[in-house]
C-alpha cells in the first residue's frame, strides 16, 4: 500500500501537489514544475523525499513529500512533512495514516526525534485526525515566510 516514490511517479505526484494546493485555496501559488519535482526528489543531489500510496490494484491515491530538518535542542535530525495528500475518494481508507506511520518508522529506525509539519488553521478534518493519531498542536509557534520581492530585497540587504 506505502512504497517509495520513483521517477515514473512524478506526474502523478505532480498533480496531487496541484490538487492540494486547490483544496487549500492557493492554485495560484503552485509554480513547481514536473522537472522541479524530479530533480528535488530524484537528481544527483536529492533535496526531498516521497511515498506513495496505492490501491491493490496499483491506482496512486495518496502521497508524501517530506525532508530531513535537524533539532539543535535534540542534536539529531528530524523529518518535516511538507506534503500530505489523499485524493479526496480514497479518504477515510487508511492511506493517510499509512503515510504518517511510514515516515514515523523512519524516523524510528534513524534514531530521528520529530516527524513534524503544519496544517491550516481551517482545515478541522485534517486537524482531527492529526490529534487522533497523538499529534500535538505547537500553538504557541507561528510561522513565518520570505518569498518573492520581500525576499529579494533582504537577501540583497536592503
Amino acid at each position: 500500500m506505502i512504497r517509495d516514490a520513483t521517477p515514473a511517479d512524478v506526474p502523478v505526484v505532480h498533480e496531487m501537489v496541484r490538487e492540494l494546493a486547490e483544496y487549500e485555496k492557493a492554485l495560484h501559488e503552485v509554480r513547481a514544475s514536473e522537472e522541479q519535482l524530479r530533480e528535488a526528489l530524484f537528481g544527483e543531489r536529492p533535496a526531498a523525499y516521497a511515498h506513495i500510496a496505492e490501491t491493490a490494484e496499483g491506482e496512486v491515491v495518496g502521497f508524501a513529500l517530506w525532508f530531513l530538518n535537524f533539532s539543535t535542542w535534540r542534536g539529531v535530525h528530524g523529518i518535516y512533512l511538507e506534503d500530505l495528500y489523499v485524493r479526496p475518494a480514497q479518504r477515510g481508507g487508511g492511506y493517510g495514516k499509512a503515510l504518517l506511520a511510514s515516515l514515523a518508522r523512519i524516523c524510528v529506525e534513524r534514531g530521528y526525534e520529530r516527524l513534524e509539519w503544519s496544517v491550516l488553521d481551517w482545515n478541522s478534518p485534517a486537524r482531527e485526525f492529526y490529534k487522533s493519531l497523538g499529534a500535538v498542536s505547537m500553538d504557541e509557534w507561528t510561522v513565518n515566510r520570505l518569498t518573492d520581492d520581500a525576499l529579494h530585497r533582504l537577501g540583497a540587504g536592503a
